[in-house]
């Protein structure tokens, strides 16, 4: 027979046990959610990092470009006072996409493109289609695109483009730029 101390010795030992083990699968859990909290933050860190990676590259490719002007010579007038270049594949790609507008006198230079696309754009702009550079420097404008609304999609390829000026809309008819114009591109 077991006396009374005994079994309450026993409860009490059982009580103890369970007590343990249920602070250290409590204390389990608190670390594995403290080490999924971390793993989670360290994740969002990363995604952070990674986005602002993008972005700075996206940025250093637009804000470390070459800068220039546009001019037609033709017409003795002004394209592009301040030409952004965007030569690398990157700065293509993204060419105007997220920006709010393009300011009066500034552009975008795509060299070697012969299309462009108006997708995920807030704003029109004008488009000049030029050809190869000639042994003066010059380029022919091939084709005129005024006006183009912003998310038309694709414009039409031209063939033998060598380059894509991106303008304010109006440029083209303030400049009176037609097709067989000469433009120049100066790098800064």
């Amino acid at each position: 027979m077991v006396s009374g101390a005994a079994e309450r010795g026993t409860a009490e030992r059982g009580a103890a046990e369970r007590g343990a083990a249920e602070r250290g699968t409590a204390e389990r859990g608190t670390a594995r959610n403290l080490t999924e909290r971390g793993t989670a933050e360290r994740g969002a860190a990363e995604r952070g990092a990674a986005e602002r990676g993008a972005a700075e590259r996206g940025a250093a490719e637009r804000g470390a470009a070459e800068r220039g002007t546009a001019r037609n010579l033709t017409r003795d007038a002004v394209l592009a006072a301040d030409l952004e270049i965007a030569a690398g594949l990157w700065g293509k790609f993204m060419g105007l996409m997220g920006r709010a507008n393009l300011p009066v006198g500034a552009g975008l230079w795509l060299p070697d493109s012969n299309g462009i696309h108006m997708m995920f754009m807030r704003f029109a702009i004008d488009a000049v289609f030029v050809g190869k550079r000639d042994a003066e420097g010059t380029r022919p404008v091939l084709s005129i695109h005024e006006r183009l609304p912003a998310w038309r999609g694709l414009v039409p390829l031209v063939r033998g483009a060598h380059g894509v000026l991106e303008l304010p809309v109006g440029t083209i008819r303030s400049s009176g730029t037609v097709v067989g114009d000469r433009i120049a591109i100066d790098e800064r």
